[in-house]
C-alpha cells in the first residue's frame, strides 16, 4: 500500500517518467528498421545522435529558466511538446531530417527530465518520503512495456511512422493528468532564493555517476535489439525482448531500491549495483546465444536501475533543503547528458571494432563507477558530514 500512496503523491511527475518511457522504449526497438529507413551506416547514426546531444545538453542547462517560468504547469507543457515531437523520427526518410526530428525529441525530453527530476525532488522534500526510485520505475515500466508492443508491432507489419503516431497518442493522454496534478517547486516560488554555494567537488563526481548510469542504460535501449539481430540472428520480436527485458528488470530493481531506500546507505547500494551491471554488460557482449544474452541484459538492468536514483537521493540528502532543486538541476545537466552520448559512442565503436566492443567498453565503465567515482564522491560526503 505505501508504493501506491507514493504513486498517488507524485502522480504528476509520474505521467512525466512515463511519457519519455513511451517515446524512448518504442525508438529503441525501431532502431534497426529507422536506421536503413533514413539511410545511415553505424557511424553516421551515432553522428547524428552525438548532433542531436549537443542541443539537448544545452536544453537541459536552460531547463531551470523554463521550468521557473512556465510555473505548476511545467510538467503538463513540456509533457506535451514531447508528445507532439514523438511524431516526427518514424516520418523520416533522410539523415538530415532524421537529425533535425531526434534533435526535437532530446531538447523536449531532456528538459522534462529535468523539470520531473526537480519537482520529484520538491515532493520529497515536502512529503518526507523517498520518491526517486518509484517514479524512475514508472519510466522503466513504461519503457518495456513500449519496447515490447513495438516490437509485436513491428512483426505485424507496421512501421515507424505508425508506431510513433500511437505513442504520441499515448504521450498526450499522460499530459492530461501532468495538468491534473501540477507540483509547485517551493525553492523556484519563495523570495530571495539563493544562488546554492555548491562545490563541484560534490557535483561533479555525483553526476559522472548519474552520467554513467544513463550512458549504460541508453546505449543498451539503443543498441541492444540491433545487437540480438545482427550477431545473433533475432528476429523483429526477439530482438525487441533485449530492451524490453532490460525495462522489466530495471523496474523490478527500482520499486525494490523504493523498498529498500531507507533501510541501506546509497554508497553500499551503488557499489554493489555498478559491479552487478558490469557484470551483465560483459555477458550480453560475450554471448554466444539469445538466451544468454537476455540474462546478460537481465543483470545489467538490475544493477543499473538504482545507480542515478540513488545518486540524486545521495546528493539530495547531502545539501540544505533550500539548495536541493539546484543541485539536482546541475547534477542532471552532468547525468543526462549520458542519455545521449552512450548510443553515439556506441555506433562510433560499432562502427571500428563492432557492437560486442561497444558492450565491452560499458562494463569497464560501470567498473569504474565502484573503482573510481564512488571513493571519491564518498571522501566529499565525509568531508560534509
Amino acid at each position: 500500500m505505501s508504493l501506491l500512496r507514493d504513486l498517488h503523491i507524485s502522480r504528476g511527475p509520474a505521467a512525466g517518467f512515463a511519457a519519455v518511457g513511451v517515446f524512448w522504449g518504442s525508438f529503441a526497438a525501431l532502431v534497426p528498421v529507422i536506421k536503413p529507413q533514413v539511410g545511415l551506416s553505424d557511424g553516421q547514426f551515432g553522428l547524428a545522435l552525438l548532433i542531436t546531444s549537443i542541443g539537448a545538453v544545452m536544453a537541459m542547462w536552460l531547463a531551470p529558466l523554463a521550468e521557473r517560468g512556465l510555473g505548476p504547469r511545467a510538467l503538463g507543457v513540456l509533457t506535451g511538446l514531447l508528445g507532439l515531437a514523438t511524431l516526427l523520427p518514424g516520418h523520416t526518410t533522410t539523415g538530415v531530417l532524421f537529425t533535425l526530428a531526434m534533435l526535437g525529441v532530446t531538447m523536449t525530453s531532456g528538459t522534462l527530465d529535468v523539470a520531473m527530476n526537480a519537482r520529484v525532488s520538491a515532493l520529497e522534500a515536502q512529503a518526507g518520503r523517498s520518491l526517486m526510485n518509484l517514479n524512475h520505475a514508472v519510466f522503466s515500466v513504461a519503457y518495456a512495456i513500449c519496447a515490447l508492443a513495438t516490437g509485436l508491432a513491428r512483426e505485424a507489419g507496421f512501421g515507424p511512422a505508425a508506431i510513433l503516431t500511437g505513442g504520441g497518442v499515448v504521450i498526450g493522454a499522460l499530459m492530461l493528468q501532468a495538468f491534473a496534478a501540477p507540483v509547485a517547486d517551493a525553492d523556484h516560488e519563495a523570495e530571495g532564493v539563493e544562488v546554492a554555494p555548491l562545490p563541484w567537488s560534490l557535483l561533479l563526481p555525483g553526476g559522472m555517476i548519474i552520467l554513467i548510469a544513463f550512458m549504460s542504460e541508453q546505449a543498451t535501449e539503443g543498441w541492444s535489439a540491433l545487437h540480438l539481430e545482427r550477431n545473433l540472428g533475432a528476429g523483429a520480436a526477439q530482438g525487441a525482448l533485449g530492451p524490453a527485458l532490460l525495462g522489466l528488470t530495471m523496474a523490478v530493481g527500482r520499486l525494490a531500491g523504493q523498498v529498500v531506500a531507507n533501510r541501506v546507505s546509497e554508497k553500499l547500494v551503488i557499489r554493489w549495483a555498478a559491479v552487478t551491471a558490469g557484470i551483465g554488460a560483459w555477458i550480453a557482449a560475450t554471448a554466444p546465444s539469445l538466451l544468454v544474452a537476455y540474462v546478460g541484459f537481465s543483470v545489467l538492468g538490475l544493477g543499473v536501475s538504482v545507480m542515478a536514483p540513488m545518486a540524486y537521493a545521495w546528493i539530495g540528502r547531502m545539501v540544505p533543503n533550500r539548495y536541493r532543486s539546484h543541485a539536482i538541476s546541475r547534477i542532471s545537466v552532468v547525468g543526462y547528458a549520458g542519455f545521449f552520448i552512450g548510443p553515439p559512442m556506441m555506433g562510433f565503436l560499432s562502427e571500428g571494432f563492432g557492437l560486442s566492443t561497444s558492450f565491452l567498453v560499458i562494463g569497464v565503465l560501470l567498473f569504474a563507477v565502484t573503482l573510481v567515482l564512488l571513493p571519491v564522491l564518498n571522501r566529499v560526503a565525509l568531508g560534509r558530514a
